[in-house]
């Protein structure tokens, strides 16, 4: 995309020139989508190979691994198992604690949008959703995003009930990371249900208003110290929002900000919505590169 000449954006552009982002120069550069996807490709052919290959380097899946001999447990599978069970193996606890330390660091959604492989489905499905909304055969749905909230709990209610865990049935995350590793199950054929459901009714549903294993990441969100940083460069064009699917955590983009923020000298502000996966997207096409990465604690290192 060259956002700085022709002021090119995720929706108006076709899908795999977003792969590639121009400098102001003129040089081509790999996009963050680009490094998202060869990021989250990375991590699943490590836990491939480590089955096939006996690689011993990342085991496992998603819901729970190893890296390197370390345990990692995605921290909604414990919080289930908690429930169901009353009861936490050790092994339990110290690769969620692992995992929170780890995401209290690099973004609480960023497992959203730097791992998860069903991210990688969802967005090609969200560009077909908008091509059938672009020539008028859909009609686009949005829903209130905090419905997420009800959904995680009636999952965790559903294994406190029954002592089971019921959503690693529906979890398509845990679907397609366990078949990339083991191989094909029926299971799959809720991926695709899932997936048709993102393209024919509302872009990007799961993410945005079903997952709980999202949310609970989330909720790490506003305390995690790698965020999204805004600079008053910014000129509210407002492309940002339409490339986010959580765009209710740019609303500090918007210029009915500007006067609170000239009466407190206010030039930078860090994006703190726990929703924010920080995919860069926002970044991708900026043309005003009002928009960065930034470090809250790097005044401490």
């Amino acid at each position: 995309m060259d956002k700085y000449n022709d002021r090119e954006t995720i929706q108006k552009t076709t899908f795999w020139s977003t792969f590639f982002d121009k400098t102001k120069d003129g040089k081509s550069i790999f996009s963050y989508r680009m490094k998202r996807w060869i990021l989250v490709i990375s991590f699943h052919l490590f836990f491939f190979l480590s089955f096939f290959i006996d690689l011993q380097m990342l085991e496992g899946s998603l819901s729970g691994s190893r890296f390197l001999g370390f345990h990692m447990i995605d921290p909604f599978v414990t919080i289930q198992v908690f429930l169901s069970t009353y009861h936490l193996p050790i092994n339990m606890i110290i690769g969620t604690v692992t995992i929170l330390i780890l995401y209290l660091l690099v973004g609480g959604r960023s497992y959203c949008a730097w791992v998860c492989p069903y991210g990688i489905l969802s967005e090609i499905g969200e560009k077909w959703h908008n091509t059938l909304v672009s020539k008028k055969i859909i009609k686009e749905r949005k829903f209130d995003h905090r419905v997420r909230h009800i959904f995680w709990a009636i999952f965790l209610a559903l294994s406190f009930v029954s002592g089971y865990l019921v959503f690693e049935t529906f979890n398509v995350v845990g679907i397609m990371s366990r078949m990339i590793v083991y191989g094909w199950s029926v299971a799959f054929i809720w991926v695709v249900v899932v997936f048709a459901m993102e393209v024919f009714f509302s872009r990007r549903a799961w993410c945005t208003y079903i997952c709980p294993v999202g949310t609970t990441y989330g909720y790490l969100g506003k305390a995690s110290a790698l965020r999204i940083e805004w600079n008053d460069n910014c000129d509210h064009c407002m492309v940002c929002h339409d490339v986010c699917f959580e765009n209710q955590v740019l609303e500090i983009t918007k210029a009915k900000y500007d006067k609170q923020r000239e009466e407190k000298n206010i030039k930078k502000e860090y994006i703190t919505g726990a929703d924010c996966t920080l995919c860069a997207r926002c970044i991708d096409v900026c043309h005003a590169d009002a928009l960065k990465f930034g470090f809250r604690l790097k005044g401490l290192v």
